[in-house]
């Protein structure tokens, strides 16, 4: 009898370079973001004179556009890691967010993986080789895509080794 779940193999998973470079890429796109945020905010106050956007955003100090930052920053990695299974970084280094079996999380676990985003210094604690605790809490890998697709399609090949056709 074979064990016909694929479990991820450690060796799938992408460097501390990648995940660095991952974390420069997602950290320009946030302020791209952020900025169209801004843009859009002083569009809508001069077209429709909208004077009361423009006198909450004089007003919203450090800690405010820190609560904005988040948010988008929140909505960022929960849209594109939950609809693509990767961020813009990810893309560009061909990696992807994976759970143990090598599929897409659930979109519960994409948004507890980015809510663990949240916690302070998470984005050093990859660089020391571990996995970090926004994926170790939310018990997810971030792989080369090519390589796990390969590994998987492998995978199965060898299980259906000594299966009859047409059974």
């Amino acid at each position: 009898m074979s064990n016909s779940t694929y479990v991820l193999d450690d060796k799938l998973m992408v460097s501390v370079g990648a995940r660095f470079l991952n974390y420069i890429i997602d950290l320009i796109a946030i302020m791209v973001l952020l900025i169209g945020f801004g843009v859009c905010v002083g569009i809508l106050t001069a077209l429709f004179d909208m004077n009361f956007l423009s006198i909450w955003i004089d007003g919203l100090g450090d800690f405010g556009w820190n609560v904005i930052a988040i948010i988008l920053t929140l909505i960022y990695y929960i849209l594109m890691e939950g609809f693509f299974g990767r961020t813009l970084g990810k893309f560009v280094t061909g990696s992807a967010v994976v759970d143990e079996n090598g599929e897409k999380p659930d979109f519960g676990t994409i948004i507890k993986r980015s809510l663990c985003r949240c916690i302070p210094f998470d984005a050093l604690t990859y660089l020391g080789g571990s996995r970090g605790w926004h994926d170790s809490i939310s018990d997810t890998y971030v792989v080369n895509k090519k390589a796990l697709a390969e590994e998987v399609k492998t995978f199965h090949e060898f299980n259906l080794i000594g299966i009859k056709e047409g059974n």
